[in-house]
């Protein structure tokens, strides 16, 4: 059987039975092609455990794959391996006996409260040719910093998902497809209503929240690369937009917020997850040191 006819079969039975994102069938479709172009298979019954393991052995040895990717290759193949047993096409899953690497515990890369005041800074001073630009940008950094959402999520704002009035963001269909809300400050509450006064001159229309200056249309994700680039420039401070993620969770571990509090916030599925950023906050563990009774 044709490989790649099998797996559009997977992709479709991925997409419509299990409801997987988009994302998520693009990754099942740059490994599975991977696979077959470096081990040089066109039919399911060449798939066998030695060209599966060199594959790892190649990605690992050659390609310096960090654990990761090695990760991502290896769930993506199991997978998908395991629909062509369940279907009939496979009698045994070859990636069953492949051991995965342990993944390294890093602290989240994240900046200072100075950098990100000074990243605000910069979004509100930037020579724009217009105030819309200027109060839109900012509204979108200052989401980043003071809410913490994902890049998708922002970009996939309406415009009824803003409660300025309950000083809440609907984060409708997060990562994992789920729909979570998330409180906001007011200092937040004003920029996005700055912004949404600037939108409402123009007489844009469009669903999305955040929109194009030029079309009356949602804001791109290479749109925001665009100010992106040019806000690291002007700021001379490296950071990505994930970064400010990690900025936000942080700092709302050194005001005090709890871990439970900012774990819904953030929208993780498991509170271990937000358990790491206690180790990048050395202010909160700096605090509980204190608490030492010989201090």
């Amino acid at each position: 059987m044709d490989i790649q006819i099998l797996a559009r079969r997977f992709y479709d039975y991925s997409k419509y039975n299990k409801g997987l994102s988009p994302a998520t069938i693009r990754r099942y479709r740059q490994v599975i092609n991977f696979y077959s172009n470096h081990a040089g298979i066109t039919e399911i019954e060449q798939v066998d455990r030695e060209n599966v393991r060199e594959l790892f052995y190649h990605g690992r040895a050659e390609r310096q794959w960090t654990t990761n990717t090695y990760i991502c290759y290896h769930k993506s193949l199991i997978v998908f391996f395991r629909w062509c047993v369940h279907e009939g096409y496979m009698k045994t899953n070859p990636v069953d006996d492949i051991e995965v690497p342990k993944l390294e515990k890093r602290i989240p890369s994240k900046l200072n409260k100075q950098d990100a005041m000074r990243i605000l800074e910069v979004v509100d001073n930037y020579p724009y040719d217009n105030k819309f630009l200027r109060y839109r940008n900012y509204a979108i950094f200052a989401t980043f910093i003071m809410a913490g959402l994902r890049k998708k999520e922002l970009l996939n704002l309406k415009c009824v998902d803003i409660e300025l009035d309950n000083l809440s963001i609907f984060v409708r269909q997060g990562k994992g497809s789920k729909d979570r809300v998330v409180p906001i400050c007011y200092r937040l509450a004003d920029a996005l209503k700055r912004y949404a006064e600037e939108r409402r001159k123009l007489n844009i229309t469009c669903p999305e929240f955040f929109a194009s200056y030029t079309y009356d249309k949602g804001f791109t994700h290479s749109g925001l690369v665009r100010v992106l680039r040019k806000i690291i420039q002007a700021s001379r401070i490296k950071f990505t937009i994930h970064k400010l993620r990690h900025t936000f969770a942080t700092l709302m571990l050194e005001g005090g917020c709890d871990i439970y509090s900012l774990s819904r916030m953030m929208g993780h599925n498991d509170i271990k997850t937000t358990t790491i950023y206690l180790a990048a906050n050395i202010e909160h563990l700096r605090d509980q040191i204190m608490k030492h009774p010989l201090n």
